[in-house]
Parts: structure tokens; sequence; C-alpha cells
């Protein structure tokens, strides 16, 4: 009979391959992107041992070690449990490469992307600027907002050329932010205050009703013209009236002759009206009267020649000079009683007259006739002849 003989050894050298083909079903070899949970073995100032489950230790060392925040590092300890990202399953040193960096972005990025699905509000703190907006944290990650999408009350307070001069004294503050959009590739996160704040545009009108003082100067924007004024929008929330006799020095028959819609214009506030939400505005009063400068020529006693230009019952009208037109009032037109001033003037008729008042708030001049001969003024009429007569002996 023949027998067969077994090569010396076969039996063991199969156990071990059986056994070895059976360790590694139930190892789990990691994968280049694969995000595990594992434990803390030992933490040294050049590198973190971490037990992913392996038969050797997993490293976080060089530039991944350095891109752990400081707080979150500090706060590492020995069998801790972490989660990290697998760089390298095995690098030029058989060594398994890990990032704890990468895994918490992950979970960012899956954070912020469940954020913008639920549109949950988020609480955070203006971090930076650029010159199109706001700087936000979003754990490690850096968001952006708009300046479209920054709230409108806090958009009241922006002013400046610049964007330090905008937003710089922003950097620091609260802001409650709602996660508009997340795009991984591009490294995007965009936020916006407005839809995560809960103001209305009635709230913030009232803001501003609140928060203005009569007598400020304000720049706003000509929103709408009508025949009896134009209204101004102050910091895109209210709206004030400029009446017509407040647009310009200068008589004007419709707003429309001097202003257009959309136009910027600097606007004094001279009547808040908090229980009607009402806003008096001036556009003429933030420039300088010509007027003033014009009447200055004239004071109160001095004798003039005006031309009668109206009668009424209550006077004359009688015009200086292309400026200036002044009221003769009834009672200063003649020592006796008259009914109507068509009896001592017709118009057309060119008159001495006394100047005796000038009301700058009101832009008029009160005349008179019966006054030119008055001793009350003879001083300063006497004064005149001689200045008159030194100019004369001048020429």
């Amino acid at each position: 009979m023949e027998h067969s003989v077994s090569p010396i050894g076969s039996e063991k050298e199969s156990f071990d391959f059986e056994a070895l083909l059976d360790e590694g079903i139930r190892i789990d070899f990691p994968r280049k992107g694969e995000i595990r949970e594992g434990v803390i073995a030992s933490i040294t100032p050049d590198q973190i041992l971490v037990n992913v489950g392996t038969k050797s230790e997993g490293v976080i060392t060089g530039r991944e070690l350095e891109s752990i925040p400081k707080d979150i590092l500090e706060s590492f300890d020995v069998d801790q449990p972490i989660l990290v990202y697998i760089l390298d399953p095995e690098d030029q040193n058989g060594n398994l490469v890990l990032s704890y960096t990468k895994a918490y972005e992950e979970q960012i990025w899956k954070k912020a992307e469940e954020a913008m699905a639920s549109k949950e509000a988020i609480d955070s703190v203006i971090s930076g600027y650029n010159k199109g907006g706001l700087i936000v944290d979003f754990g490690i990650l850096r968001g952006f907002i708009p300046a479209s999408q920054i709230a409108l009350s806090r958009r009241m307070d922006v002013s400046g050329e610049s964007p330090e001069q905008r937003y710089g004294k922003m950097v620091g503050q609260p802001i409650r932010i709602r996660i508009i959009e997340v795009d991984r590739e591009r490294r995007r996160l965009i936020f916006s205050e407005r839809q995560a704040s809960s103001e209305t545009r009635e709230s913030l009108k009232q803001k501003v009703i609140d928060g203005l003082t009569e007598g400020e100067i304000l720049t706003g924007r000509v929103a709408s013209l009508a025949d009896f004024g134009a209204f101004i929008n102050i910091n895109g929330m209210a709206d004030g009236l400029v009446h017509l006799s407040e647009i310009s020095w200068d008589h004007i028959r419709k707003p429309s002759d001097v202003l257009q819609v959309g136009q910027e214009v600097q606007v004094k506030v001279i009547s808040v009206d908090k229980e009607k939400n009402r806003i008096g505005l001036s556009i003429r009063q933030t420039q300088d009267d010509p007027w003033l400068g014009q009447v200055a020529k004239y004071q109160v006693g001095q004798l003039v020649e005006g031309v009668i230009t109206r009668l009424t019952k209550f006077g004359a009208f009688a015009k200086l000079d292309d400026a200036f037109e002044g009221l003769i009032h009834i009672s200063e037109i003649s020592d006796k009683r008259i009914e109507h001033a068509k009896e001592v003037l017709k118009e057309g008729d060119k008159v001495t007259l006394r100047i005796i008042k000038i009301d700058p708030a009101n832009h008029r001049i009160g005349l008179s006739v019966r006054r030119v001969d008055s001793m009350a003024y003879s001083e300063m009429d006497w004064d005149t002849l001689m200045a008159d007569l030194d100019s004369l002996t001048e020429e």
C-alpha cells in the first residue's frame, strides 16, 4: 500500500494562515478620508497618539498638531475620546497619520448644514469685516454676512467711507444670525442677521423717531414728491416731511423745481411728534439764509425809496429793490384815520419810506410813510446826511 506523507510543518502553517486570515477579517483597516472615534493614548509637545482600533496607534503631529486651536488642545487629556480624520493609513514610515482639525471641521460643516435646514438662529460674535460686510466665527470656520444681510437697526449706525469707519466699532459685538448658504467645495458660509431678526419696519421706524432730536442735522434721501412738499427717507427706515416752504429760501412753485426722487439731501429736524409718528424736516435751514446777508444793508430808522406795488385794506406793499418788499401797515400811512390805503397811495407811486421793523425770522420789513419826518429819528437822519456829504466831498 502506498501512504501519502504530509510535508513537515504543513498543518501548523495552515493553521497560522487561517488565523491570520481570520484576524485580517476582524481588523478594521483604516481608509483615507474616513472619520473615526478614537481615544487619546498619550500627549507630548510634539505629537498626540490616538488609539483608533488598529494594531498601532495613529499620530497627530506637525502642522496638524499646530492647527488645533489652543483652547481645545489644552482641554485634551489621556483616555479622552475624540474624533479623528484619516489623512494617510500608512505613510513612508509606516505611521497611521491623523488629523483632529479636519474631523472637527467636518463636524462643523455638518452642523452648518443642519442649522441651515432647520433655519435655526445662531448666537455669535463679530470677529472682523471687509469692504463687503461682516465676518463671524462658526466653530473653527469663518462665515460672511453681506452688507445687505445686516439688520436694519445695525445699519442705522453705519457711517463713513472706509470699511473701518463703517464696521470697525462693531468688532466684538454679539450678533444673532441664520445660515443661508453652505458650500463646502468653495468653503463658503454665508449668514444673514436680517433673517434671524424679529424687527419689523414699524418697530424700526419707532426706534428712529425715538432717537431724533429737534435741531440735529441728518443726511436723507428724497423718497417721494407731492405738491405740498417732499418726503425724505432717514436711515432707510422712516420718512419725514419737508413742507414746500422749508425746501428753499427762494420762492418755488413745487418741490420738483429743485428736487428729484433719489437725491441725497441734508435736512434739519424741526419737529418730532412721537404720538403720531411724524417728523418735520427742513432743507433750507441747513443752508445760509441769503435774505439775512442782503438785508444787512438796511437798519431800523433808515430812510429808503420804494415803489408801491399793492394796496389792501390793511395797508400797502412797497418794493425797495429786486430782493425786498416791505409792508406799510394802514396805521403807518397817514396821521389821519383812513379806511383803505388807496385813499392816500396808488400803485406805482414812488415814495420815501422809513424802515420801522426788520423781522429776520419771518423775512419781513415794516415800513412807514407818516414817520418819514418823525423827530424820533432826527439824530439818525442827521448822521446819515453828514455821511452822505462826506462821501460827496471825497468824490
